[in-house]
């Protein structure tokens, strides 16, 4: 079994208006899982620096970051980041470009975990319905196109208010989605704007979104999480 999960952590900042990254590491150290997708985690500015300094994940958590960081301060790619257990073996990375009017992106990685080997994408789709159909058109292109051939998940905050229409149709083309529930806003939560899919090489056994004290304040998004296993 892999557990996999996604949060958008809004650079940090919480309900109470203030950058706490120790308080979205208690999160995650909640929802424990092998792999997390972190989206909003660089600042916005200037460097563009990880809101989660390097050293708070390496002495106060079980994951490590993905390379991925254009800049020694970053973490990951237009503030996407993924973690993996400090105990997985990372294959591959790679950062994924995306069309868009804004400054956009997704991560790529390849890990070998103990409940087998898994592609993750983690992303952060724009706000115009007509650049996400591009943008997930680009990522599926991408997945497509790799040499090698693993279970996959892509999972993120696609910004999609509807049901089912828009990018949300073209992932499910070839992927199933989990259900887990609404996630935004967290004091409120209604939207389901943050999702994961799985390719038919994996099953989803549970999941849902994580509702707690510590996640209700950590940020504006609730993260979703899913435990899965290959087919």
């Amino acid at each position: 079994m892999i557990k996999v999960a996604s949060y958008n952590i809004h650079k940090g900042i919480g309900l109470d208006r203030r950058r706490n990254p120790e308080r979205v590491v208690e999160v995650l150290r909640e929802i424990d899982a092998d792999v997390i997708a972190l989206q909003e985690a660089d600042r916005r500015f200037g460097e563009k620096a990880c809101v989660l300094p390097f050293h708070l994940l390496d002495e106060h958590s079980d994951w490590k970051p993905v390379p991925l960081g254009a800049r020694t301060t970053s973490m990951g790619w237009h503030g996407n980041v993924i973690l993996i257990r400090k105990s997985a073996q990372l294959v591959d990375s790679e950062a994924i470009h995306l069309p868009s009017l804004e400054p956009r992106g997704a991560a790529m990685a390849d890990v070998r975990t103990a409940g087998g080997m898994i592609r993750v994408v983690g992303m952060h789709l724009d706000l115009s319905g007509l650049w996400r159909r591009k943008q997930a058109a680009a990522i599926l292109t991408h997945v497509e196109s790799c040499t090698h051939a693993y279970p996959t998940v892509l999972m993120g905050d696609l910004n999609e208010w509807s049901a089912g229409s828009g990018c949300l149709r073209d992932f499910g083309r070839d992927h199933a989605f989990a259900p887990t529930g609404p996630s935004f806003h967290s004091r409120r939560a209604i939207a389901k704007l943050d999702r994961i899919m799985v390719s038919k090489a994996l099953r989803v056994v549970d999941c849902g979104v994580h509702d707690s004290p510590a996640s209700r304040k950590a940020s504006d998004h609730l993260p979703i999480w899913a435990m899965l296993e290959p087919v």
